[in-house]
């Protein structure tokens, strides 16, 4: 009964002193961002992993239809805001990422799940994730799909992962 207890409050101790949930640590180069308290940014708690391969990525677009999933390089030549943070898929524990917004108020948020390796989005081995919680299908994703509202400090959100699954295309795993 000791041990137990013991081992219950080493848990709680150690949940305490990472500053993410659930005892995860947070990831990515803006991990910062979501610790400082009060830097606009989303702590994105991704769930539904099919597996540990590869890199984790979140990119932050402008809330609008005409630039959700735009180039890069096409919204930052159009002096428009575009953010993307990259980390290895970590091994083990929840998986916590961090991605600071220029300000407080409305993006659309993408999470994919890099598993092949590549730096291109592979329809039939990636996974990609949003806000919203809505199966994909077969469809391309819409922006409203992806809106969320970032305040000033960290703002958390869950996002469920969702991978191709047959004829019916992208939903999450167990549905």
């Amino acid at each position: 009964m000791a041990n137990r207890t013991g081992l219950k409050m080493a848990g709680i101790a150690a949940a305490l002193l990472l500053p993410g949930t659930a005892g995860a640590a947070i990831i990515g180069s803006d991990a910062s961002a979501c610790t400082s308290r009060g830097e606009p940014s989303l702590l994105v708690n991704v769930v539904g992993l099919k597996d540990r391969k590869g890199e984790m990525k979140l990119e932050l677009y402008p809330a609008n239809e005409d630039d959700f999933l735009k180039d890069d390089r096409d919204l930052i030549k159009e002096g428009k805001f575009f953010r993307r943070v990259r980390t290895p898929t970590p091994q083990s524990g929840g998986v916590e990422m961090c991605i600071r917004a220029p300000s407080a108020g409305r993006y659309a948020l993408l999470v994919t799940h890099n598993r092949d390796g590549k730096n291109k989005f592979s329809f039939w081995s990636d996974g990609a994730g949003f806000a919203s919680g809505e199966k994909l299908g077969r469809s391309r994703p819409k922006v409203e799909q992806a809106i969320v509202d970032v305040g000033q400090g960290a703002t958390p959100v869950t996002v469920r992962m969702q991978y191709l699954r047959g004829l019916g295309g992208f939903s999450p795993l167990g549905s």
